[in-house]
């Protein structure tokens, strides 16, 4: 089996470490392709940020090479719908998988990450997935996933705290670590946290491998069956060809 790791922001370091958790959860007989945006913020932190992470996404998947299912290794999950619209594979995003794991873990999540703008963007994101009843909250650190990831030692402790408070004052009965900066921090510091912590990129590759054993076809029909094609400008030739002819 073979997944697509795309990484939708200009990072290649963040990319590799997404990479590298999930070469280390992932079956044997599963390879890890990574693939990084060629356009767009180094980190997404922000609204126009992700709204940019989407189109790159996109182009980073037609320009990638052939796989089995995908994985979008930026929690929000930018362009998600847009992934599983028209890749013929199942296309799994990291916040999607982390949220419907949590739920099977306990029947409140909190969500816990860096950078205060997401707050309101995941809040909306677990609305839009219909799963807000379910949400304890999300609390963010003030630093971003990338600066996170750049001293991830030096963020243990505010992280661990962060993840108590979830429990203590937002009842949280699961805690999500959400990013890709944050990527293979849950192991590190769940001996000090009383509930089940959730590394999203863990779980995005388990979603993903048991979509992609269960063989199913692309929707023929619905909101995710292929749209007709229509002409597009500017776009990378690979991207073009998968929604229609270039003008």
């Amino acid at each position: 089996m073979r997944l697509l790791m795309i990484n939708p922001n200009t990072t290649a370091s963040i990319t590799e470490r997404v990479v590298d958790v999930a070469r280390r959860c992932a079956a044997p007989d599963t390879e890890i392709l990574g693939a990084t945006g060629r356009f767009g913020a180094r980190y997404i932190s922000s609204r126009s940020a992700a709204a940019i992470a989407g189109h790159a996404a996109l182009d980073a998947w037609a320009n990638a090479e052939p796989h089995d299912a995908v994985v979008l290794a930026c929690f929000g999950d930018p362009g998600l719908d847009a992934l599983r619209e028209l890749s013929p594979k199942p296309v799994v995003g990291m916040a999607d998988a982390s949220i419907h794991a949590a739920c099977m873990l306990g029947q409140r999540f909190a969500i816990v990450t860096g950078g205060e703008r997401w707050v309101a963007m995941l809040e909306e994101f677990v609305a839009a997935r219909g799963l807000a009843g379910r949400l304890a909250g999300v609390l963010a650190l003030p630093q971003t996933g990338a600066a996170i990831a750049q001293d991830p030692d030096g963020a243990l402790d505010a992280l661990a705290a962060c993840c108590r408070t979830a429990v203590s004052e937002r009842a949280a009965d699961c805690v999500i670590l959400g990013g890709a900066g944050l990527a293979g921090l849950p192991a590190r510091i769940a001996h000090r946290v009383e509930v089940p912590l959730v590394d999203c990129v863990i779980a995005a590759v388990g979603q993903a491998q048991g979509l992609a054993a269960l063989a199913v076809s692309k929707p023929q029909a619905g909101s995710l069956a292929l749209p007709a094609p229509v002409p597009s400008v500017g776009l990378s030739p690979a991207l073009a060809a998968r929604i229609g002819p270039m003008e």
